[in-house]
């Protein structure tokens, strides 16, 4: 019963949109052939990498990563340009794109050129290459004056497909696996890092066993994998590329944190466990199915823990086209404390504080990694919208009909004002939403006594 679950889970995650992109990355590749090789290839001369060229992306991913080489003498002559020769070359190739999407966005950021498909919710990022004698490539980098970097996917590929060979697929989902958890918990956790992290699990001799793993092991192989993870030195700069051994960076070791808490969650758990699918949900969330005769027990239980109550928490993957956790965002609330002092949220949290009823809250967006991208980028198309959920749980919330958790769209001001009405430990989420789909996440708990 677990068994199918899992496998029905790993299914559901499987990307939906492929086919489109890949249409489209043939049109973009097509072009680019025609007017750098003289040739309109639909194949030569272009790789597909990152997670989608992997096969590790997951339902919800909204960009493709492509490499596009370039004919080798070509480089001499955007080396000989006075000035930044990289950046003549991203407009070179931005020029040719537009010719095939003369209506879409398709803009230079800083590496790339990235191509905003707001009819398919999708992005391509197209970066230019030239190949070298080692069989990696130089790409452009047009910051600080403009310079050619060192880039070294292909291997990245072969090791993905080997392991995904020697596993029997099963490393590609539990790849998939991890983006879910990281997507529902809402931190950034970089797709090159999970790869070569659970690339490196599956290689350790302790923990090899899972390469020959079937579904009705998977509970165990989870209990182990988070506990390998949150055994990471948090502060370690980098990791080594599965198969290129490029440097992997690890910007704030957010992953450690999160992966001992669902280590706990699930350490204990047996097939047999009451609370086991409860707390798979509260790991991989909401989609992770259930078997109908959980379903159905649930079903009873809520309903009798609500009584008259309505049921009207919205979830984001039933609103928008899924998650896809890329930037960082970070909320805090104001309490007032006497009228005038105002007190961080978080600070009282970290003192084990619980809030008084009938304090003003004054939640705001403390950080927000996409808008500082935004502001940074002269281009138009760095949209985005922030929303609000406020869950109220407890017996109180029940009594009065105020479970609430619907998700509303912010006012434009990047805060929402509330105000302690009732015990109950609530939660405040707020989501960055970008062509659709939820790119950055941040909740606080709101932890209120009861009157006194």
């Amino acid at each position: 019963m677990l068994n199918e679950s899992f496998e029905s889970f790993v299914n559901q995650l499987e990307v939906d949109n492929e086919e489109d992109m890949l249409s489209r990355y043939k049109r973009i590749l097509k072009k680019l052939n025609g007017e750098f090789w003289g040739e309109e290839s639909e194949e030569e001369h272009g790789y597909i990498v990152g997670s989608l060229g992997r096969k590790t992306a997951i339902k919800g991913t909204s960009d493709m990563d492509m490499l596009f080489v370039l004919p080798p003498e070509l480089k001499a002559q955007y080396d000989g340009y006075e000035g930044n020769g990289q950046s003549i070359l991203l407009q070179d190739v931005k020029k040719v794109i537009k010719k095939v999407y003369p209506r879409t966005v398709v803009r230079g950021d800083g590496q790339v050129v990235v191509v905003t498909m707001n009819g398919a919710k999708c992005e391509i990022e197209v970066c230019p290459v030239f190949e070298r004698s080692d069989g990696a490539f130089d790409y452009p980098d047009t910051n600080n004056g403009g310079r050619w970097r060192k880039t070294d996917p292909l291997p990245e590929l072969t090791a993905s497909e080997v392991m995904t060979d020697e596993s029997n697929g099963h490393f590609i989902y539990i790849c998939r696996m991890v983006r879910a958890w990281k997507n529902h918990k809402g931190f950034k956790f970089g797709g090159l890092l999970i790869d070569t992290l659970v690339h490196n699990f599956l290689s350790d001799s302790s923990y090899e066993k899972y390469k020959s793993i079937f579904f009705e092991s998977y509970l165990d192989l989870w209990k182990d994998l988070f506990g390998y993870l949150k055994d990471m030195n948090k502060d370690q700069a980098y990791w080594l590329a599965l198969g290129s051994r490029q440097h992997v960076y690890n910007k704030d070791g957010a992953f450690v944190a999160k992966a001992k808490k669902a280590y706990n969650k699930l350490k204990d758990l047996t097939e047999e466990s009451e609370d086991l699918y409860d707390n798979l949900q509260n790991v991989f969330g909401n989609k992770f199915p259930l078997p109908e005769a959980v379903t159905e027990t649930q079903a009873i239980q809520k309903s009798f823990a609500l009584g008259n109550a309505r049921n009207t928490e919205e979830f984001i993957d039933d609103k928008f086209d899924g998650a896809d956790i890329k930037y960082k965002l970070r909320i805090d609330c104001d309490v007032e404390v006497d009228g005038f002092t105002r007190k961080s949220l978080r600070a009282m949290l970290s003192k084990f504080e619980w809030l008084q009823p009938k304090k003003q809250l004054i939640f705001t967006v403390k950080e927000n990694e996409f808008a500082e991208l935004a502001r940074r980028s002269k281009e138009p198309d760095y949209k985005f919208t922030v929303y609000w959920k406020v869950l109220n749980r407890g017996p109180e919330a029940i009594r009065r009909d105020m479970i609430r958790g619907q998700i509303v769209r912010d006012a434009g001001q990047g805060r929402r004002e509330e105000k302690t009405s009732f015990q109950g430990g609530h939660v405040v989420e707020c989501y960055v939403v970008h062509n659709n789909v939820v790119v950055a996440k941040d909740r606080i708990k709101v932890p209120i006594e009861a009157s006194t």
